[in-house]
């Protein structure tokens, strides 16, 4: 019963639904600005659907975003406003760039994207930089860098893309990625150092960019929370990079990799996630909340159903 599976609510206006977040957009009155309801479900995806619903997950992924956005403020402005709700974040209109950013700090990953999926290929050159012979799975990069993509709004797949193909193809201006990319990099350099302070690798991130009415360089959606970054557990990284194995992890990939192991969840159809790896999937948000911030995490538990406790909390702004 406390799962947020969906938040359809049909008295907030504009609608939009993406596989994680419902969405409704405020239109700008005498005195507000144009606003957007973000509010996290309990959902989580991968391999282009929705896999499961993960108890608290949404709760975990807002607050653990917004005392991210806290403390890179300085960094970077990002889009909040305000918090009415666990799961809600109210924030800025902001026109989404289209490129994604994704900083990585070593040689990991799984998709076609990835800088280690094209490494082992034989691949050197790849998004602009170009990488020494002799690197191992899970190794650290010399120095972070960004691998850049198109981002298809329209469903398509992402393409790899350089710094020169961002300007030229007109997806950015010279200056725009100049500052896109260093706050990125600034931001991710944060990212690692506090969470080497507690014990975790921060391996690599995507961050979501925006520009506000105003043309300034927002970040958006989430910052460094599982969803959107790659955690390892310092303490067991080197006799995992030993053995050659994937070092013990707080991130998606343990339902991902569930899944990856009993089809091909790009051609299969996804088997049942069972209860007791929906239980082990929250306790790995949780746990990684925990970790990250050294805090409890403290489940909102009111009203009869999470979705009873977000109608409530936004019903101030019902048409």
């Amino acid at each position: 019963m406390r799962v947020l599976d969906h938040a359809r609510i049909a008295e907030l206006p504009n609608p939009y639904f993406g596989k994680v977040r419902d969405c409704y957009d405020l239109p700008a009155t005498a005195t507000e600005p144009a606003r957007r309801i973000l509010i996290s479900s309990d959902r989580i995806s991968a391999f282009d659907g929705i896999l499961a619903a993960i108890p608290f997950k949404g709760q975990v992924l807002t607050q653990l975003a917004r005392w991210w956005f806290d403390r890179t403020a300085d960094i970077c402005p990002n889009h909040v406003l305000s918090y009415p709700d666990p799961n809600v974040v109210i924030g800025k209109r902001v026109e989404i760039l289209p490129v994604e950013v994704v900083v990585r700090g070593y040689l990991a990953g799984t998709t076609s994207t990835s800088v280690l999926t094209q490494y082992k290929a034989g691949v050197r050159q790849m998004y602009g930089h170009s990488l020494p012979d002799g690197l191992r799975d899970n190794q650290a990069l010399p120095a972070a860098i960004i691998t850049p993509t198109s981002k298809a709004f329209d469903g398509g797949h992402d393409e790899p893309l350089t710094a020169a193909d961002i300007v030229s193809q007109g997806l950015l201006t010279q200056a725009q990625w100049d500052e896109v990319s260093a706050k990125a990099l600034a931001l991710f350099a944060r990212g690692q150092k506090m969470a080497a302070e507690r014990g975790l690798i921060l391996v690599d991130t995507k961050y979501e960019f925006g520009t506000d009415d105003s043309g300034a360089i927002l970040i958006a959606d989430e910052i460094h929370t599982p969803d959107s970054s790659r955690y390892w557990l310092a303490s067991g990284y080197e006799a995992a990079f030993t053995a050659g194995t994937r070092p013990p992890s707080f991130d998606k990939d343990v339902i991902r990799s569930w899944v990856g192991a009993r089809c091909d969840p790009y051609k299969d159809e996804i088997p049942k996630i069972p209860a007791e790896m929906i239980e082990q999937t929250s306790r790995v948000y949780i746990d990684a909340y925990e970790a990250i911030t050294g805090e409890t995490f403290v489940p909102d538990l009111t009203a009869a159903t999470p979705l009873d406790r977000v109608r409530a909390n936004l019903a101030r702004y019902f048409a």
